[in-house]
């Protein structure tokens, strides 16, 4: 890769990744993979000017990946005056320590990345408390690596929130801190538990899916609510609930935070109350962005989540979102272009058949009539199971 020009009027961050691919993963998936790492440094400000990948059976227990690719990245760094080197796994606290030490910039892995993005996206209490517990967490095992680490930075990506502030602390501190945003958590929890028994009785309707797929601009359009939407991951961290009447049917939507491949499972404790919106709708509309080369996989990452959250067997309807931007040929191989022929071409296709879908364009407001038509299908039926007393109060 040749050298590109900086543009040094600007700020942003210069970011090198590195990835692994280890038997019985598919060779294709690390630069799919490095690709979602590069977003999400961009989505953090960062700008990624190289990558690194290398084929291992393992990971090296020292340095993540095999001392002669490490020296390949120590180079680079070097020759490119890079501000950080990002890993696209989880490293040990002792792999962070050993990499600083070769390479003498700052060192991030995917977690911690994400929980940066999530420092910065955070707006309500709840979603600050919720990430910086997740912080928190993640520093513990690492205290003793940070002291050195952060008392030479300057800030700047993936050195948001605790990790700046408490240089001088102890893990009793920090572990006294953590029990004491867990407290604050609770009592936000019992909150909303108490605000969502206040909406009772309405058929309850969330929107899931993978980070950047659409929801939030789907929400928008349902609900003519003022939902952030943009192309960055993570844009949506909290929870957005609004009440939607279709014809004469009532029925409340929600927008959750997007999920993602190799989510910190601290993130995910820490948003439990968050995703309990989830685990508690009625019916839950997946969003998928059909545009993305690999959007097959990320159904699957969604999917698993929702096993996770025990949320799996609720009705869902599938929207294949972005059919705009999805590049499909029919059987002559000729490229179609016109955006009803191609949401026939789907419907006929294998993604319609046994399941509930719908293809739509949320951002070009493009078959969101039959989306809404589903919907006050799915939601009527919700009613007549759920609330039969209230349904002649509806339809009456």
């Amino acid at each position: 890769m040749d050298k590109k020009p900086i543009d040094l009027s600007k700020k942003e961050e210069t970011a090198v990744l590195v990835g692994i691919s280890v038997p019985g993963e598919e060779d294709y998936l690390v630069h799919e993979h490095l690709d979602e790492l590069e977003f999400l440094a961009q989505t953090a400000g960062a700008v990624a000017l190289k990558r690194f990948t290398q084929n291992l059976h393992t990971k090296n227990p020292k340095f993540f990946v095999g001392p002669g690719k490490l020296d390949e990245v120590a180079k680079c760094v070097t020759d490119y005056q890079v501000d950080m080197v990002i890993f696209d796994d989880e490293l040990t606290p002792a792999q962070i320590r050993n990499i600083e030490n070769v390479l003498n910039c700052k060192i991030l892995d995917r977690n911690n990345l994400i929980l940066d993005i999530f420092a910065t996206r955070a707006q309500t209490a709840q979603a600050k408390t919720q990430v910086e517990l997740a912080q928190y967490e993640y520093m513990l095992p690492r205290l003793t690596k940070m002291w050195s680490h952060l008392s030479r930075q300057k800030g700047g990506i993936g050195m948001k929130g605790p990790g700046e502030r408490e240089i001088e602390t102890d893990r009793r501190i920090v572990r006294d801190k953590i029990r004491l945003l867990k407290d604050k958590l609770e009592i936000i929890d019992k909150q909303n538990i108490t605000r969502r028994k206040s909406r009772d009785e309405k058929v309850r309707v969330s929107l899931v899916g993978y980070t950047n797929a659409g929801k939030s601009t789907i929400m928008n359009s349902l609900s003519n609510a003022t939902v952030l939407a943009e192309n960055k991951l993570f844009a949506t961290l909290d929870t957005t609930v609004r009440k939607v009447v279709i014809e004469t049917t009532p029925f409340l939507l929600s927008d959750t935070v997007g999920f993602i491949r190799k989510l910190p499972h601290s993130l995910i404790e820490s948003f439990k109350s968050t995703l309990d919106e989830v685990k508690e709708s009625d019916i839950l509309v997946h969003v998928v962005d059909i545009s993305h080369p690999q959007y097959e996989n990320q159904v699957q990452v969604v999917q698993k989540t929702l096993e996770e959250l025990g949320a799996s067997d609720k009705p869902i309807l599938m929207v294949y979102n972005k059919v705009d931007l999805y590049a499909i040929k029919d059987e002559e191989n000729e490229l179609i272009t016109d955006l009803k022929n191609k949401i026939k071409y789907l419907e006929s296709s294998y993604l319609s058949k046994g399941e509930q879908a719908v293809f739509i364009s949320a951002a070009l407001n493009v078959n969101m009539d039959k989306l809404r038509a589903k919907l006050l299908e799915m939601v009527s039926e919700a009613y007549k199971k759920i609330y039969p007393h209230k349904v002649a109060n509806i339809y009456g």
